[in-house]
Parts: C-alpha cells; structure tokens; sequence
C-alpha cells in the first residue's frame, strides 16, 4: 500500500526478491552493501540513498528495490517505484495516452517498445519498456514503465522498474506489467495467504 497521506489509497504485490524502501532504510541499506563486499554496489546503494527523499518531491509515494540471484554467482539488482500525480486531463484514455507518448519521446531512450495492457479493472493502461542512456553512464540501463489511472479520475499511476541488468529486459518487462495486475483501490483481504516463491529473476512470476 502507498505511504504518502497525499496520495489515494493503492494497494500493489511485488513479487519475490523486492523489499521495500525509504529515507529511514538508509543505515540498512548501508549494511547490506558492505556486507556484499562490492565497492561498485555500495557506491550505487548510497547514491540511490541520497536520492531517496529528492524522490518524494517529484511524487514518488511507494520504492523497492529488487535483489535476485544470477547464475553462476552475483546479484541482479533493480529499483520499483510508484509515482501518483494530479491528473489535468479529464479523458482518463487520454491522458494516459499523452503520458505514454511523452515517455516514449524522452531523449533518453535508446530503443522502446509500446504496447497497451489489459487490466482486470479495465482501466486504461499503457507500458513502455527498452534501454536509455543517463549522461555520465557508460552503460545503458534497461527500464520498464507503466501509466494508468486511480478509479477517483483524479491521479495518474505511474510504475517503473529500473535496472543495470539490460540482459534480463524481458523478465522485468514481464515483471512490471504483472505488477500492474494486481493493483487494488480497496483494502484486499489481508487474510488470503501469499504464495511462497522463488526469489531469483527469472522464477519470480512463477
């Protein structure tokens, strides 16, 4: 469920290997990489750290972050996030529309794909996902997005899934649009129990 009292009330399941995040983790996040031993990882974990209440002022209201095992050794890593803001747009299939455009148009992008997505609440959803490139990165990240809209008519949803693991575009393509499937704008019941799961990457939708 989203934090934030600002946003509408939006309940979502991550899949295994994400846990969620926010300013007060840092001291956590700061032992979990020293523990991984990876002075690239601990530089990246900071970064993100510091970044996390800069986030919170551009709407940012839910982030996880996504650790899953790789063969034969190592970790994938990702961040997930939930954006809510303020829709302008009357026309909910319009302003999604509008949204997905103008993410697919960034500069940033180094190739994307796009394509619509059914939702069991048959609310307007569209989900852009490829490769872009940041200044000052050598390496392209892969990032999938998803934009749809909160039942009030009056907040746009937007999901995002980041990673360095361009290799696993798919999963997390496949991961962010089965996240969007489980958006909820009731309280689900809280006694249904969750499946266990595995947490490596390409078994998490198992």
């Amino acid at each position: 469920m989203t934090q934030q009292s600002s946003s509408p009330p939006i309940w979502f399941r991550l899949p295994p290997g994400f846990h969620d995040i926010g300013p007060g983790d840092a001291a956590s996040l700061d032992a979990f990489a020293e523990a991984l031993g990876s002075p690239a990882a601990q530089e990246e974990l900071s970064r993100l750290v510091d970044g996390l209440e800069e986030l919170a002022a551009h709407d940012v209201v839910h982030t996880a972050l996504g650790f899953h095992p790789e063969e034969p050794v190592g970790v994938a890593t990702s961040l997930f996030s939930l954006t809510t803001r303020r829709v302008e747009q009357p026309n909910p299939r319009l302003a999604v529309a509008r949204t997905a455009l103008a993410i697919a148009r960034s500069t940033l992008w180094a190739g994307s794909v796009r394509r619509f997505v059914d939702l069991p609440s048959a609310l307007p959803c569209c989900l852009v996902a490829g490769t872009i490139s940041l200044r000052g990165l050598e390496h392209h990240l892969f990032q999938a997005r998803a934009a749809t809209v909160h039942p009030d008519g009056l907040h746009l949803l937007i999901l995002d899934l980041t990673s360095a693991s361009t290799q696993h575009a798919d999963a997390y393509t496949d991961i962010l649009e089965a996240v969007t499937h489980t958006l909820a704008f009731s309280d689900p019941d809280a006694s249904t129990p969750s499946a266990a799961g595995s947490s490596r990457i390409l078994e998490a939708l198992l």
